[in-house]
């Protein structure tokens, strides 16, 4: 039996506890700012440039608050690492871009739109006062292209709007809210009909026979309980790490619906997740039915902490289960701990994530998630690739300015995965959301690499290539198991039994991609932008490669770039 009402118990005794206790705080409140790899990359790089932590905000528990932002952007006006020109566009476009909160001066449109409208460049309307402010948006992208071999071109079209604001300076809100209408390229679509779902998105509906049509809702509230406790109650995704990809959480699946508690006392920071999540999903011909779908509960907390000035490391423990348990609710204890004495056979995850800033412009940093442990297994005593021996590590390196070229920036990114890491022997305890991975896009049996430059030659000009290399197995049926898949059951389908399991098993398939993007502020948030992807899948299974390129222009107008890397 499923226990659904005990979350739901859970957060009405968490919201009466945050409303008795926020009378009592008078903090400024900002909302959370969207996870975006581009935005996020502008606001992380002054912090790689320094060579040094910096003192406001840890960077591997993403997303970030307004507020918080604001002041690190103030502290950095007079900062040499401001050199270029393209960098102080960069700072007074995310100083803009929440201005509410910045001391810096922001400065109002020129010519607002009838008087009312656009009177600051990032806000289409807005109202503010020391107790009440509101700012209204709206969310439109216009994008296709040409993809060969390709009976459909690749569209898509997506309209809405994005709301933010804070009341009495203690309790901050944000919802965006969209509908989109969209035709994939080739190999996202075939990701999508493997999987029975949309990546990144929930419920969808079909749209021209090989199109889909969704509805999207992300939102939160949050308040700053204390001055070293912040709280948010939301429906959205969230991210770990400093990398393009995420083992520990990513922002791959659907939103979810999560409390998330942000204790950050000195050096260190504790933060609390709790997740219901979507199991499993009934499909009528290829799509999701109506109905009450199969609920999960997923708990996390991680702990980081800077060591000197130029480490930081953080350590994280996550449980899933298929029942709402009030003893994973405690923001403190080991999950492992409490599995063992309730007896449950719920999924708990372990890692470590760290980066280091060595050398003003030049970072390292990496993640390891432990998914099963068996230690003379682990280390070749007993027997050599053991089914039990699960984990995923990643690598990286970030190199910006380079050989002194302003807003060159280089990064290099290795990731890999064991088989049947993130699987599970009992239903709805996979490391996923909606049918899609809560870690990396691919799952787990691979090896990747990925290279990515980006450029800023202008100020409002932004140019970035993406290249990935992969190696992984797939299972020639439904019925077999190679280790690759996370949605399949790790008890049923191996071939080889409990050792002589290695990473790329299975039908071999080896990918090459490139994606050169090119995206011009033609507004405040407001975008031109032209691709070109080519992919190329060889595969054992294959008589020949299959390749294809993809070329797309589009607007958008605050609206995060969709993201085909994988």
């Amino acid at each position: 039996m499923h226990k659904p009402f005990e979350f739901r118990r859970f957060l009405f005794g968490f919201w009466l506890t945050v409303f008795l206790a926020s009378p009592f705080f008078a903090l400024a409140q900002g909302s959370y700012i969207p996870y975006d790899r581009d935005y996020y990359h502008k606001i992380e790089r002054y912090e790689i440039l320094q060579g040094k932590n910096n003192s406001f905000f840890q960077t591997g528990f993403k997303p970030y608050r307004r507020d918080i932002l604001a002041q690190y952007l103030d502290s950095l006006s007079q900062d040499p690492v401001i050199r270029s020109s393209s960098d102080r566009f960069n700072l007074d476009y995310l100083s803009q871009d929440n201005w509410e909160f910045v001391q810096r001066e922001t400065p109002e449109s020129e010519k607002p739109f009838l008087k009312k409208l656009y009177r600051r460049p990032g806000d289409f309307a807005h109202y503010y006062s020391e107790d009440f402010d509101i700012h209204l948006s709206p969310v439109i992208y216009l994008g296709g292209g040409m993809e060969t071999d390709n009976d459909r071109n690749p569209a898509q079209l997506t309209r809405g709007a994005v709301i933010r604001g804070s009341i009495d300076q203690k309790v901050s809100f944000f919802t965006y809210i969209t509908t989109t209408e969209l035709f994939f390229p080739s190999w996202v679509k075939s990701y999508a009909e493997h999987n029975g779902a949309v990546p990144g998105e929930g419920f969808w509906k079909e749209y021209n026979r090989d199109g889909y049509n969704f509805f999207s809702a992300r939102g939160h509230v949050n308040f700053h309980l204390t001055k070293s406790i912040q709280a948010q109650i939301g429906h959205d995704r969230n991210f770990v790490g400093e990398g393009y990809r995420s083992f520990v959480l990513s922002d791959f699946s659907n939103p979810y619906m999560f409390v998330k508690l942000n204790t950050k006392v000195w050096k260190f920071q504790l933060t609390n997740l709790w997740t219901q999540l979507t199991a499993d999903v009934i499909y009528d011909r290829g799509r999701p039915t109506d109905g009450r779908y199969n609920q999960k509960w997923f708990s996390m907390h991680r702990l980081s902490f800077n060591v000197g000035k130029k480490l930081n490391l953080g350590f994280f423990e996550s449980v899933m289960t298929d029942q709402a348990n009030f003893n994973y609710f405690n923001p403190i204890v080991f999950f492992r701990w409490v599995e063992q004495q309730l007896g449950t056979p719920d999924k708990v995850m372990l890692g470590t994530d760290a980066k280091w800033n060595f050398k003003p412009g030049m970072q390292l940093y990496g993640q390891f998630a432990l998914d099963e442990f068996v230690f003379n297994e682990f280390f070749g005593i007993d027997g050599k690739g053991s089914k039990r021996n699960k984990y995923g590590v990643q690598l990286g390196y970030k190199y910006l300015n380079v050989l002194d070229i302003s807003n060159l920036d280089l990064q290099l990114e290795f990731n890999t995965a064991r088989p049947y890491t993130f699987q599970e022997k009992f239903d709805y305890q996979s490391y996923t959301n909606w049918r899609t991975p809560l870690t990396h896009p691919r799952g787990a049996n691979f090896r990747e690499v990925l290279g990515i430059v980006r450029y800023q030659p202008l100020p409002r000009l932004n140019l970035s290539l993406v290249g990935m290399y992969q190696v992984y197995g797939s299972d020639p049926d439904a019925e077999t198991n190679w280790g690759g898949d996370i949605l399949k059951n790790r008890l049923y389908g191996n071939p080889t039994g409990l050792f002589g399991n290695e990473t790329g098993q299975g039908i071999e398939n080896t990918i090459i991609q490139s994606n050169l993007t090119a995206s011009y502020m033609l507004r405040h948030n407001f975008f031109i932008d032209a691709s070109h992807t080519y992919r190329r899948r060889s595969a054992q299974d294959l008589n020949s490669p299959e390749s294809s390129q993809f070329l797309q222009l589009g607007i958008r107008w605050n609206f995060i770039l969709p993201d085909f890397n994988f």
